[in-house]
């Protein structure tokens, strides 16, 4: 029996087509294999960023990029975080929409700088 997760994560990254495309690619590979999601399973993966990542999409990053699972029928989608006084700059976050078998502990997975964010999952 399975049961619908969301499995969050974020990283941050430069502003750059090269920087975001490998941060996305870090991040959604450790999130996959940490969690054991397989493409069959995934609903729809969505990105939110800050208004300083302006050079490439993630979930354009996301399609050309390797992540370990075959996500070319996987709907993405992308959005700006809203501006809030204080937050954390060049940031990338996630969430994964998944069905996973019942009683699964999730690993959400903060990388990096982005770990300030939720230091209880980072071990920050």
């Amino acid at each position: 029996m399975k049961k619908i997760y969301a499995v969050r994560g974020a990283i941050c990254s430069e502003n750059t087509q090269s920087a975001i495309g490998n941060a996305v690619e870090e991040l959604c590979k450790k999130i996959f294999s940490e969690n054991k999601i397989q493409a069959k399973n995934i609903v729809s993966i969505q990105f939110t960023v800050t208004n300083d990542i302006t050079a490439m999409n993630p979930a354009a990053a996301l399609r050309k990029g390797n992540c370990g699972i075959d996500i070319s029928q996987t709907a993405l989608f992308c959005s700006s975080e809203p501006p809030v006084d204080g937050a954390l700059a060049h940031t990338i976050r996630v969430m994964v929409t998944v069905y996973l078998p019942k009683k699964t502990t999730i690993r959400h997975i903060y990388l990096g700088s982005a770990g300030a964010l939720r230091p209880d999952f980072s071990g920050g």
